[in-house]
C-alpha cells in the first residue's frame, strides 16, 4: 500500500531518498529534520541515520505496486535534487514515475538549478510529473523563473512557510500553495501577505490553495481565509486522482 498523507494538497508520499541540508531561511524549522532526528541511533529504524542523506533502492518501485491512481508527493522527507544524489538515481526515479502513468507525481525542490539540469538529461519530462519550487520570501522568487524553464505540464509554487509578502509573475505557472509555519519556533504569518497572493492568483486565473495558518498548535488556527477554505487544484487531462480538481474562479 502507499503511504497515505495528512498533507492537505496530496494523497500519498513516496520517499526514495531521505535527509537534506538547509539552504535558505525556510529550512530553519524543518519538520522533516525534526522528525528524523528523533530516531537517530535507534537500530533498525528507517531514520537510524537521522536526517543524513540516504538513497533507498528498495523503495524505487513502490508506486508501481499501488494500483489505485492518486496524487503522490515525492520526497516529503528530502529533496530529490540535492547534489548528494546521483544523476543515475534521479533518472531511475523518473523512470518509475513514467512507468506508473496512472499516478500524478508532485516534485518540490528548493534547488531548481539541479532540476533544470536533470530535465535536459532525461529523454522527455513525463506528463504525469508536476514540477514545483518552494519560495518563502521575495528574495527567493528567482526560483520560480528557473521553474518556468522546466517542460512540465503543471508547474507550481509552495509558498510555505510564508515569511514575507510576495509579488509573483504567474505566467506559465499552474498552481500556488500558501501556508504558515507550524511547530516549535513557528514564525508568524501576516494575513495581508496571504490575501495579496490570493488576489494575484484570482487576477491571473491561477488555482490557489491555502494550506494552513500554522503556529505551535496549527489545528487551533485552522485553514480558513476570510470565512472559507481555498482548495483549488490545477486541471489535469484525466481524472486520475480522488482529489477534487478545479480551477479557481
Amino acid at each position: 500500500m502507499s503511504v497515505s498523507s495528512t498533507i492537505e494538497w496530496t494523497e500519498a508520499t513516496w520517499n526514495p531518498t531521505t535527509g537534506c541540508h538547509k539552504i535558505s531561511p525556510g529550512c530553519q524549522n524543518c519538520y522533516a529534520e525534526r522528525f528524523a532526528e528523533r530516531w537517530r541511533g535507534v537500530a533498525g529504524h528507517p531514520y537510524e541515520q537521522g536526517f543524513d542523506v540516504k538513497t533507498w533502492n528498495d523503495r524505487l518501485k513502490m508506486p508501481l505496486s499501488w494500483k489505485k491512481s492518486r496524487l503522490i508527493f515525492v520526497n516529503s522527507m528530502s529533496d530529490l535534487f540535492l547534489d548528494d544524489i546521483s544523476e543515475e538515481f534521479i533518472k531511475d526515479v523518473f523512470y518509475v514515475m513514467r512507468e506508473a502513468s496512472w499516478h500524478q507525481f508532485q516534485l518540490l525542490t528548493k534547488r531548481p538549478q539541479r532540476m533544470l539540469e536533470i530535465s535536459k538529461c532525461i529523454k522527455e519530462w513525463p506528463p504525469n510529473v508536476w514540477a514545483g519550487v518552494s519560495i518563502e520570501s521575495q528574495a527567493w522568487v528567482w526560483r520560480s523563473e528557473i521553474l518556468k524553464e522546466i517542460p512540465a505540464k503543471i508547474r507550481f509554487l509552495s509558498c510555505e512557510p510564508l515569511l514575507g509578502s510576495l509579488t509573483l509573475c504567474l505566467d506559465e505557472l499552474h498552481w500556488i500553495i500558501v501556508g504558515g509555519e507550524s511547530g516549535v519556533g513557528a514564525r508568524p504569518i501576516n494575513i495581508e501577505w496571504v490575501r495579496d497572493i490570493r488576489e494575484q492568483c484570482v487576477q491571473a486565473n491561477v488555482p490557489f490553495f491555502f494550506k494552513q495558518w500554522g503556529g505551535v498548535q496549527k489545528k487551533k488556527y485552522g485553514r480558513e481565509l476570510d470565512g472559507r477554505t481555498w482548495d483549488s487544484f490545477p486541471e489535469i487531462v484525466a481524472n486520475t486522482s480522488t482529489k477534487q480538481v478545479s480551477v479557481l474562479k
